[in-house]
């Protein structure tokens, strides 16, 4: 199975227009706001409502989302999976999205949302964890993948302190 080309803007897209609440985290969020790092996937953490579940699954019919598992081209996405902590990791036609129930010491979307800055990418506004809640969540997962990253973040962090932004 190939995987397709990343299109984020795509997904957002997707996303936003059906309404679905999420904040994006990880690599992406640290990208964003200034990290030079690179990553395969966009890592997100939705809103578990019930009303927000039903905006997610639409959304993920139309991105033709499914399991990034061997024979998971088959396997969709269910409200069941959505509801839980756990991490659901799922190729869409415009690349990887991996959704996650929570992050970091077991926070959720609510917990996360004070956390959250709102930031424009490519016209279309979203809400992404800050570079120090990002910093703080990689630091608690403990991951080698994550300690590797950690320099990185705190260094692209004590730079836009300097510069005021």
């Amino acid at each position: 199975m190939r995987t397709p080309k990343p299109d984020y803007i795509a997904i957002l897209q997707t996303l936003t227009e059906n309404r679905v609440e999420f904040i994006v985290v990880g690599a992406v969020a640290a990208a964003v706001q200034g990290a030079t790092i690179s990553t395969f996937d966009l890592d997100m953490v939705h809103s578990r409502k019930p009303q927000n579940i039903q905006r997610l699954l639409k959304a993920l019919e139309v991105l033709d989302a499914h399991y990034r598992t061997p024979g998971g081209e088959h396997l969709r996405p269910a409200r069941s999976h959505l509801e839980s902590e756990g991490h659901q990791l799922l190729t869409t036609r415009a690349g990887q999205l991996d959704l996650l129930g929570v992050i970091g010491s077991g926070r959720g979307y609510d917990e996360l949302l004070p956390l959250a800055i709102e930031h424009e990418v490519a016209g279309v506004k979203v809400r992404m964890l800050s570079l120090e809640a990002v910093i703080k969540t990689k630091e608690e997962t403990g991951r080698d993948k994550d300690k590797a990253m950690l320099p990185v973040l705190r260094r692209t962090l004590e730079e836009k302190k300097k510069l005021g932004k």
